[in-house]
């Protein structure tokens, strides 16, 4: 099987990470709209344009699945999406949502939903969350992150510096923090470190125990395959994939 992964950037490879350890394809496609990137700044028109352009494009590659490891792209081009294709797609948000409840028994869990603007503006992740019946939800824009993250700064005064910012007004330590930006699983353990009874929920494992539970996927024999493709800077997607998907490419 050969499934399409679509993100606004490099954010994404954070997705395929999950996907490739736990080899539910044979091939994965990767995407990036680097020419394009951040998505999450943008209205959602124009992130719907986007979006669907890139689905044109992955088509030529005969997928057979799309996962759209984008959460701002998710919140807002989804079911545009899915009209425009005959093949199955799927966002990060639903099992970003059913992860945290997996992980939450008590409906009176503190949750923090970390986001980009665009994603926290769309309201996706705390509509669902109350509609299974969450209340105690704080949803917040860390802008910063991104380019922090995009630095490779995953540690150090930098980071500290925007956690604190950030994080500062948070006085309960949340019961769960919803990684709802592929960027953010990457500074993982700075946020741990800051919130330590926190259980974090990163799209690439949903997704994946996602997969697992809606569509019964298995892992594979063979290790995944891996093509990288992007709007623009390929070799730089290409040099980040060599860091981030370390000993799996």
């Amino acid at each position: 099987m050969r499934a399409g992964v679509f993100d606004s950037g490099v954010g994404g490879l954070t997705v395929t990470k999950s996907l490739m350890e736990h080899r539910l394809f044979d091939e994965i496609v990767y995407f990036g709209d680097t020419a394009r990137v951040p998505y999450g700044t943008k209205d959602a028109k124009t992130i719907i344009k986007y979006s669907l352009e890139a689905l044109e494009f992955l088509k030529s590659f005969d997928i057979d699945m799309l996962i759209v490891a984008c959460n701002t792209a998710s919140a807002h081009a989804l079911e545009e999406l899915r009209k425009n294709a005959s093949f199955d797609i799927f966002g990060v948000i639903e099992p970003g949502v059913l992860a945290a409840i997996n992980a939450l028994d008590d409906k009176n869990s503190s949750i923090l939903v970390l986001g980009t603007k665009a994603t926290i503006a769309s309201g996706q992740y705390e509509k669902l969350l109350r509609k299974n019946g969450y209340e105690n939800i704080v949803s917040l824009a860390p802008t910063l992150f991104v380019p922090v993250v995009e630095e490779g700064l995953f540690e150090g005064e930098v980071l500290q510096s925007a956690i604190k910012h950030y994080f500062g007004g948070i006085r309960q330590n949340p019961d769960a923090v919803i990684l709802g930006c592929t960027h953010f699983p990457l500074i993982a353990k700075a946020i741990q470190d800051y919130f330590p009874k926190s259980a974090l929920i990163h799209s690439g494992d949903a997704i994946v125990e996602y997969l697992q539970t809606k569509c019964h996927l298995r892992p594979k024999a063979n290790a995944t395959t891996l093509t990288l493709l992007a709007s623009d800077n390929l070799e730089g997607v290409k040099k980040t994939a060599q860091v981030w998907l370390e000993g799996l490419i």
